[in-house]
């Protein structure tokens, strides 16, 4: 069949005056030809959609010469241009697994060439072998017909180059010839790559680790040797025998983008023995063991039968909330005031109308007081006014009160925007007490209520984690929102964030600025702050780093900047997961009496951890700048591991008892290098979550 496809594409080659000079030139006359040949009928009830076929079909054609640009930059050997194709297209508009007329794949090309970077390239876009070759003698067979064609087309073609008298005939021909001279040398390579190629060497640095209670993970990498063809896949096998018999399953991994693989539904308490294998196009190499030779499916938590802290926790909680919702719609709060004197009844009513008259507007300046301020932002861009200012809305002009209590439950409410409303009528009751507490709060969520209805959201976003204060005593809570779609809001527009800086004239002296100067100044770290509150931890075992300081009014907690919902931390490993042997021995280094216990026997899962915590410990401790003579006093939290989603896991060291809070007036010997900062506890709480 391939002989007689060449005879025709040497027929129709002949046939055409003029011809191609590249390598690819044969193959892509053929393809050419073949498509040009097949019938489409359209009847005249289509003539709508022809304008759309045709659009199909330029899209057809880019696409196959997209495709056959990657199998000529293959053969040419051209990484960079392999990797420009692979961005631009996706694998699937390349045709990347469709093998061409000669039957092979761009992966065949790589691997039978020994180009190494361009088949690891090509692996990791989820590139495969051709299904052509079941065995080593239908890929010898298949090269060896390659080759011997390819010669006798040379062959044919220099023996008319020689024959006919020099003319345009001739002259193609001759181009022709130079194309098969390169395609015949092209296979030669291929069928010597092949013969001179040997199955792989085994993986090396093959481990295993206890993902969970009926899971485990292993992790290897590549073979060292260098000199054999390029592995394409691997086999991981897994057995209760050292001996692998009986074997109890086997993976095979042919998208090599990350060498890892996770054994599911394993008999906890039960020992895995493991070993991993690596494929190339010569068969599959000698199987490595892992290390530890054997894992036990369990977690931390059998150890004693604890159930995890926050089991049901978030269920309870909506459940308590749907009661008290359900209580209060028929509390005096739903009636109509009936309980308050008229003069009352009066002046809340009005105060009520005047937030949803059209005259409510955002404040310019600032005059002694308590305000909310919306930070809305999408890139380099911000909302502000028609009047070029950030929304403001009043809260209080007398404040007087407490701010830090007002200003937590301030956060709390933060996480029920959508509840304002309910949270207004609830409070409204309760203003008979004439509580000033109670009075400030009720204020808050008027002007709440007030910035929704101006911006026309009720997402007002994350409230930032302290409130700014001026001289001239005005301050301003600041609430900080990332608009990542073309969301539209009402009576505000988008400005760049430098023009406002640079535009805006201040009214205050640069010795004593205003609240709202101070925002405009510090205004992208506060941005910076929202983005990386954000941020999550990648999967893992981390160790934490308790270090709290309190102040007359609050609890602080050291954090990162560039992390401030996570405590200061080092990764440990990936695994998240502490097996309960690993927990087991956690126990008994925690309550050991001498300061360092004795190493773990070697080539266990124990081991491991011991080494892993060592160097963790070394890596936290230059982090936070103490000294690691100092870590001889510091102790492990041994009572839990904290879960965070169950692809996140914490570890915490702790100072000794006396330092893990320091007290106001109290001297840090330890202060931590920058790039660290102090969260008031219920913030870092809320952040957390």
């Amino acid at each position: 069949k391939m002989t007689q496809q060449m005879r025709d594409l040497q027929l129709a080659q002949a046939r055409k005056p003029p011809g191609p000079s590249s390598p690819n030139a044969a193959k892509r006359l053929y393809r050419n030809l073949s498509g040009k040949f097949r019938v489409n009928y359209t009847s005249f009830d289509e003539g709508s959609l022809a304008g759309r076929g045709e659009k199909e079909k330029l899209r057809k054609s880019y696409l196959f010469q997209s495709n056959a640009a990657l199998f000529e930059a293959v053969e040419l050997q051209d990484l960079d241009r392999v990797q420009e194709l692979l961005k631009q297209y996706s694998p699937e508009e390349l045709d990347l697994n469709t093998p061409n007329s000669e039957g092979l794949l761009p992966l065949d090309i790589a691997i039978m060439t020994n180009n190494a970077p361009i088949a690891k390239v090509l692996l990791q876009a989820g590139a495969k072998e051709s299904p052509h070759f079941v065995s080593l003698e239908s890929r010898s067979l298949h090269l060896s017909t390659l080759v011997r064609e390819a010669e006798q087309r040379v062959n044919e073609l220099t023996a008319q180059v020689v024959n006919e008298a020099p003319n345009a005939d001739c002259s193609e021909k001759e181009k022709q010839l130079k194309a098969w001279e390169w395609r015949y040398r092209l296979y030669k390579r291929m069928k010597a790559g092949f013969e001179h190629a040997r199955v792989p060497d085994a993986p090396t640095n093959v481990q295993v680790s206890v993902a969970s209670s009926s899971s485990v993970q292993v992790t290897f990498w590549e073979p060292l040797s260098v000199n054999s063809a390029v592995v394409t896949k691997y086999k991981v096998e897994w057995s209760c025998s050292p001996t692998f018999s009986p074997p109890l399953g086997e993976a095979v991994i042919d998208r090599l983008q990350k060498l890892h693989f996770t054994i599911q539904g394993l008999v906890s308490g039960t020992a895995y023995y493991v070993q991993v294998s690596a494929y190339n196009m010569k068969g599959w190499g000698p199987p490595q063991a892992s290390v530890p030779p054997f894992a036990i499916p369990s977690n931390w938590r059998e150890y004693d039968g604890r159930a995890p802290r926050r089991r049901g926790q978030a269920e309870a909680l909506d459940h308590l909330l749907g009661q008290v919702k359900t209580s209060h719609q028929h509390c005096v709060c739903h009636e109509p005031c009936k309980n308050q004197p008229q003069s009352r009844k009066h002046s809340v009513s009005k105060s009520l109308k005047h937030l949803f008259h059209p005259g409510s507007k955002f404040l310019k300046t600032l005059k002694r007081g308590l305000y909310l301020t919306a930070i809305f932002y999408k890139d380099d861009n911000i909302l502000v006014t028609h009047e070029d200012q950030i929304p403001v809305v009043e809260i209080d002009d007398t404040y007087s009160c407490l701010l830090m209590q007002d200003f937590l439950w301030f956060t709390k409410v933060s996480c029920m925007w959508d509840e304002i409303l309910w949270l207004r009528q609830c409070v409204t009751v309760s203003q008979s007490s004439c509580s000033c507490i109670l009075q400030t709060r009720f204020k808050m969520l008027l002007a709440i209520s007030q910035m929704q209805g101006l911006l026309g959201i009720q997402d007002l976003g994350q409230v930032f984690f302290e409130p700014i204060k001026d001289k001239q005593g005005n301050i301003l809570i600041v609430t900080l929102k990332e608009v990542k779609t073309n969301q539209t809001f009402e009576s505000v527009r988008w400005v760049p964030i430098c023009k406002l800086q640079t535009s805006r004239k201040s009214v205050s002296s640069p010795e004593e600025p205003t609240a709202l100067d101070m925002l405009l100044i510090s205004i992208q770290d506060k941005l910076d702050y929202h983005q990386w509150s954000s941020h999550a931890l990648s999967p893992g075992l981390y160790l934490g780093y308790l270090k709290l300081c309190s102040a007359v009014d609050q609890i602080r907690v050291l954090v990162p900047e560039t992390l401030p919902n996570i405590l200061c931390h080092v990764k440990i490993r990936s695994n998240p997961n502490i097996s309960r042997e690993e927990w087991e021995w956690l126990q008994k280094m925690a309550s050991a009496e001498e300061p360092v216990p004795a190493e773990p026997e070697a080539e266990t899962s124990q081991n491991q951890l011991f080494q892993e915590l060592q160097v963790a410990v070394k890596a936290l401790m230059t982090l936070v700048n103490i000294p690691l003579q100092e870590a001889k006093d510091f102790r492990l939290y041994s009572q839990e591991v904290l879960d965070f989603g169950g692809q996140v896991s914490f570890l915490l060291l702790l100072p000794p008892s006396d330092d893990v809070c320091t007290a106001p007036g109290q001297n840090n010997p330890y202060t931590p290098r920058s790039g660290f900062l102090t969260l008031p506890l219920q913030i870092f709480e809320l952040g957390e979550e």
